[in-house]
């Protein structure tokens, strides 16, 4: 054989045996029952009571009934009616509900949520700098949250390389980050144009979160993006639109799901170069904007009220939508629904444990990711 074919045929024999190993190694890693341990990173959407385990401020509805009623009878710190995506995900591997990495005697061998609400994907001092720094409610940014897993460590392994090994069984996810930033220009009454230039900012703080816990020893992450805000009572509610500005079928914002998806779209090119850059890594996109539009698309399936983008716990506000901004989900003149799961809405501006059922199932099994967390043997 010719030396140039044989280097060829070298290279494509190399090739083979890598795909090979990294769908042994994903396919071993994703095994129901096999992760050690479940660590999760985020903000309010998956956040399981670090923001109250110093105690309830009086401010925060989101720890008063009816929060928490459809699972666990009584608010638990979770802004839904019940469990969110990661304790669905810790159910199916046979691991006990994550606790909050705040709190006080827990035993962290199997995990950690250390996703706090208000949590930013971006440090504190980069809102300051642009004079945003007060419209930023932020408890734990994703840098402050990999330092908490830092700290957390002497718990569970006692050596950099047991470390390692450890997180190497784990399985992390890693997010949704980037709603809170982009609500800090929103909120600060700026134009969506204010929040595309965050974008990159935002994007590339994720990607280096990542970079971080591969550091740390992670070898299985999902990384989820955000989603459609254009669907959500609460954006519904404060802008409003000419009528060619919604959508015809969702009765969403176009404008804020078009920021939404080119969000997702930065994001998953991201996850690409570090799939590049980490090919012994396995790197999951999760998708919770499909879904999301697919409650309201194909309602009747999820078995969802047909229905406008509207709060199951809220109180009667602009338009069709249950929300008030003086009458939020667990504040007075508010109530819920009769029955949440009929809803994938919970309070305008967070899902309903039904909701998050679907979408932790689509990500476990698919169609929610571009693969499934768990492979098919």
């Amino acid at each position: 054989m010719a030396p140039a074919r044989r280097r060829c045929s070298l290279r494509r024999a190399a090739a083979v045996l890598a795909a090979a190993l990294q769908l042994l190694l994903a396919a071993a890693a994703a095994d129901a029952g096999k992760y050690n341990a479940v660590f999760n990173f985020g903000d309010s959407l998956v956040d399981a009571g670090n923001l109250v385990t110093e105690g309830i401020p009086d401010y925060l509805a989101t720890a008063r009934p009816p929060y928490g009623q459809s699972y666990f009878g009584y608010p638990t710190g979770r802004c839904s009616d019940g469990r969110l995506v990661i304790d669905f995900i810790a159910q199916e591997f046979g691991l006990p509900l994550l606790p909050p990495s705040k709190a006080k005697n827990a035993s962290f061998a199997q995990g950690a949520n250390l996703a706090i609400t208000g949590a930013t994907a971006l440090d504190t001092e980069f809102f300051q700098k642009r004079g945003l720094g007060k419209f930023v409610w932020n408890s734990g940014s994703l840098f402050t949250q990999i330092q908490w897993l830092r700290d957390l460590k002497p718990t569970f392994c006692n050596s950099t390389q047991e470390c390692k090994d450890f997180f190497s069984k784990s399985l992390f996810v890693v997010g949704e980050f980037g709603g809170n930033d982009y609500n800090a220009p929103l909120f600060a009454g700026k134009d969506l144009k204010d929040a595309y230039q965050l974008m990159p900012h935002v994007v590339q703080g994720i990607s280096d979160g990542v970079e971080q816990l591969i550091a740390e020893g992670a070898k299985d992450l999902i990384v989820p993006g955000v989603m459609p805000s254009g669907c959500f009572p609460v954006y519904l509610t404060m802008y409003v639109d000419p009528k060619e500005g919604y959508g015809t079928r969702s009765g969403c914002l176009k404008r804020f799901n078009t920021f939404s998806w080119v969000h997702n779209a930065m994001l998953k090119r991201a996850l690409g170069k570090l799939r590049a850059k980490h090919p012994g890594v396995r790197i999951i996109y999760g998708d919770y904007f499909t879904p999301v539009i697919q409650f309201l698309l194909n309602a009747e399936k999820f078995g969802f009220h047909k229905q406008p983008p509207r709060a199951c716990c809220g109180a009667p506000g602009q338009g069709p939508y249950n929300f008030n901004l003086t009458a939020k989900c667990g504040e007075r003149g508010a109530t819920a629904c009769a029955d949440p799961k009929t809803h994938w809405s919970w309070d305008g501006i967070h899902l309903t444990e039904a909701a998050y059922g679907h979408i932790a199932r689509g990500w476990l099994h698919g169609p929610f990711t571009d693969e499934p967390i768990i492979q098919s043997s």
